[in-house]
């Protein structure tokens, strides 16, 4: 079914709103804000339905051209169809609204969006092998909506170091030794910000991996580690804000009292990112985090001296606790476990810092609650999905907490993904 719409406003998600003569509210696909649009409804329910534009039939404003090819096929960006220059403007009104429904307030009038360069900027991406050309390999991104794969030669999203990657990369070499190479296959790549690629798949021999998958990202002064197999922040050239962002609200908090330089407590660590950044700034860091992968990396990221197997892989036993002493007398201690259970189990007594990074899914209901009946009176909470953000927000505030800080981070240019980073005081 086919209808002509005009597009109020965007929202969460990056689709437009838009009514239909019944009154429900559309989610509109590829429309802007001000635009009249013959829509294509492809699905329905009670109370709303979902369309994508099939003509522009007004216009508006802050409408671009399309860089790539592929958009509208590829399932990676969704709105290059919005002038670059104007994305974050969009992002900012969305968000404001959404804190607003959710969470019954208002975001503070100094709340910014940081932003770096549109393009070019990705470092991390997930392809899918199709087999080989020329004596090259050929790669795609998975379509729109489907399990479906559409090829790809190039991609204006993605740093040069990745293009290059996807260009010259051969079959002899990123499966030396194999002789069965398995369909559909999805492979992880990572640039490490020099334009060396580090890359991933699943059943790829133990010696390619400790060969081929690791990396070591430098910000600032500071050397992290990792591999193409776990997860790490895609845009590398806006990270540093966030670290000094992040290294800003603790500095307020042990200066202001609310927090302690005693102790620092990296929740969902990860491998240790936001840990390693801060060492320098606390007598006793405990990381939580549940894979054990990461905890290996998080080990080596939190040590003075790098330390490795005779195969350059993290040198660990996952499943447990580590503990060390840096030679600057922090102690550090590794801890592998859910962080909603750590908290239940190990009483926070003194107003330690608190650092948060969960998954979008937010915070685990028993951790959320953990934390309320601590001795935490700051946390600093980092989100991937300002929803999830929102509703955590109005919990804590029901708790006694208030928002004292609030700061965006447009990692994903010409998508409706945003970070943000709060700062919670009661």
């Amino acid at each position: 079914m086919i209808c002509e719409l005009s597009i109020e406003k965007l929202v969460q998600g990056g689709e437009g709103l838009a009514r239909l003569p019944d009154g429900r509210v559309c989610f509109v696909r590829g429309g802007l804000p001000g635009e009249r649009c013959r829509v294509e409804l492809i699905a329905g329910k009670k109370d709303f339905a979902r369309g994508r534009v099939v003509e522009v039939l007004e216009k508006g404003a802050d409408r671009a051209q399309p860089k790539c090819p592929l958009y509208g096929k590829c399932g990676g960006c969704s709105l290059q169809h919005l002038d670059s220059a104007k994305q974050v403007t969009y992002l900012e009104r969305v968000e404001r609204e959404n804190f607003k429904r959710i969470a019954h307030e208002e975001l503070p009038d100094d709340f910014v969006i940081h932003q770096g360069e549109p393009w070019g900027y990705r470092n991390r991406a997930r392809v899918v092998y199709l087999g080989e050309r020329d004596g090259h390999c050929r790669f795609g991104f998975r379509k729109q909506e489907s399990n479906g794969v559409v090829p790809v030669d190039n991609c204006p999203v993605l740093t040069p170091g990745l293009n290059d990657f996807l260009k010259n990369a051969k079959p002899s070499e990123i499966f030396k030794g194999q002789k069965r190479i398995p369909r559909d296959l999805e492979i992880n790549l990572f640039d490490d910000g020099t334009g060396r690629v580090a890359y991933y798949y699943r059943g790829m021999p133990e010696a390619r991996k400790r060969e081929c998958s690791v990396s070591c990202v430098k910000i600032g002064a500071k050397q992290i580690k990792s591999d193409a197999s776990v997860f790490f922040q895609s845009n590398l050239s806006l990270l540093p804000r966030l670290v000094q962002s992040v290294r800003e609200a603790v500095d307020e908090g042990i200066a202001s009292g609310a927090a302690s330089d005693e102790w620092l407590i990296d929740l969902f660590s990860g491998v240790g990112f936001f840990a390693a950044l801060l060492q320098d700034k606390f007598k006793r860091i405990t990381t939580v985090e549940r894979d054990g992968l990461c905890l290996q990396y998080a080990k080596v990221n939190l040590s003075e001296v790098q330390c490795k197997s005779d195969s350059g892989s993290p040198d660990h036993c996952p499943g447990q606790a580590l503990a060390g002493m840096t030679k600057d007398g922090c102690s550090v201690e590794n801890v592998s476990a859910p962080a909603e259970e750590w908290l239940v189990k190990n009483v926070v007594d003194i107003p330690a810092t608190l650092i948060v990074d969960p998954p979008r899914t937010g915070l685990p209901p028993e951790a959320l609650g953990a934390i309320v009946k601590s001795s935490v009176n700051r946390l600093i909470y980092v989100s991937c999905d300002p929803v999830t953000l929102a509703r955590d927000f109005a919990k804590f505030r029901t708790a006694g907490f208030s928002l004292k800080r609030a700061e965006g981070f447009a990692f994903y240019p010409q998508t409706p993904h945003l970070e943000m980073m709060f700062v919670l005081a009661r």
